[in-house]
């Protein structure tokens, strides 16, 4: 059987969990899919409940996230606490329900189709801004899609010629160097 292969995702993940302070990020606790709970790196468990509810909850913050939280007990005796929980009683890790895609977009950062994606992604991007800083395109004048398409094909043909402009016009090398 053929495996099939999705669209690789050549965007850069936004690392808002680590410190600088010294202290565990998020890539210090291990997540176990199984159980959903994630292990410190004193090997104790954090949950997202320690009891059971009447009606069950889906965990699941306005911000797409799961808080889990350590035991005050478990970090209250740890031999780590000062370099995971300095000031708290005990331990709370954020993690996206995304975090599985966060994943696969993170093996990707590493290979040369994503540093040339990055490259060409780059290029487009200094046209856009080109565009919009010395063309004057931060908005568009005419109406409906036809007049959008219409005054950007127009702004794009004049930046293509201010280039052919420089690249055609521009003194041989020797004239320069005299």
């Amino acid at each position: 059987m053929v495996e099939e292969k999705g669209i690789e995702p050549h965007v850069p993940v936004w690392e808002k969990s680590e410190r600088d302070d010294g202290t565990f990020g998020r890539s210090d606790f291990i997540f176990d899919e199984a159980s959903n709970t994630l292990t410190c790196p004193g090997g104790k468990r954090l949950q997202q409940y320690r009891r059971n509810f009447t009606r069950g909850r889906s965990g699941i913050t306005k911000a797409n996230t799961r808080i889990y939280r350590a035991s005050r007990f478990d970090c209250g005796s740890c031999g780590l606490k000062e370099r995971c929980c300095p000031g708290q009683p005990w331990r709370k890790v954020v993690r996206s329900v995304h975090e599985a895609s966060r994943e696969v977009a993170r093996c990707f950062r590493e290979t040369a189709e994503y540093l040339q994606s990055r490259r060409d992604r780059k290029k487009i991007e200094m046209l856009f801004a080109h565009l919009k800083r010395i063309l004057k395109l931060d908005r568009l004048r005419l109406r409906g899609p036809t007049g959008a398409q219409d005054e950007f094909t127009l702004a794009a043909a004049a930046q293509n010629l201010r280039k052919l402009a420089m690249l055609a016009f521009r003194p041989p090398i020797a004239a320069q160097a005299a």
